[in-house]
């Protein structure tokens, strides 16, 4: 869900630069980890944030998402799957932000989790750890963190989703 349908790298650069006076971009993450350029001192804090009630409410939508998964719903069962268990706090957030933004989502096709052990055709993800490589097809959803990765079959944005699934 995170980086691929929200986005919270962009909430991360507002809150450091409102909080921190910190001026990161995106070109700054590239081939990182948004705590990858947080002073040590600071590190603590970006667990801070994830933690609190509130964070992933109000996360922006990742450009051109709405309208792609709406359409893949209309060929395909579509899953949410976030391994949102991590962050407790989130799981009410994620809910209502998805039924604000993905109202044709059913609840009953959202799964919160740990570890993304699903059975699926095609898993579209920022994180290639979620992939299991004896299931399915592997859309890796390009993010500042994962760019050096060239083992997966990559997708930049949503056109791109698009192109290849519908």
């Amino acid at each position: 869900m995170d980086e691929v349908l929200a986005d919270p790298i962009d909430k991360f650069i507002s809150l450091y630069q409102r909080d921190h006076g910190f001026n990161y971009t995106l070109e700054q993450m590239h081939g990182k980890e948004f705590g990858e350029l947080l002073p040590e001192e600071l590190l603590p804090s970006l667990r801070v944030y994830l933690n609190q009630k509130g964070f992933f409410r109000d996360l922006k939508v990742i450009p051109g998402a709405i309208e792609t998964v709406e359409k893949l719903c209309e060929k395909y069962e579509v899953f949410i799957v976030s391994a949102a268990t991590e962050f407790p706090l989130s799981l009410e957030d994620k809910q209502a932000w998805l039924a604000d933004h993905f109202p044709f989502i059913s609840w009953t096709n959202i799964i919160f989790c740990g570890y993304k052990i699903v059975d699926v055709d095609i898993m579209i993800d920022d994180r290639a750890r979620n992939f299991n490589p004896k299931i399915g097809r592997h859309l890796l959803f390009t993010s500042p963190h994962n760019v050096g990765l060239t083992e997966y079959e990559r997708v930049n944005n949503w056109a791109e989703v698009a192109e290849k699934l519908l």
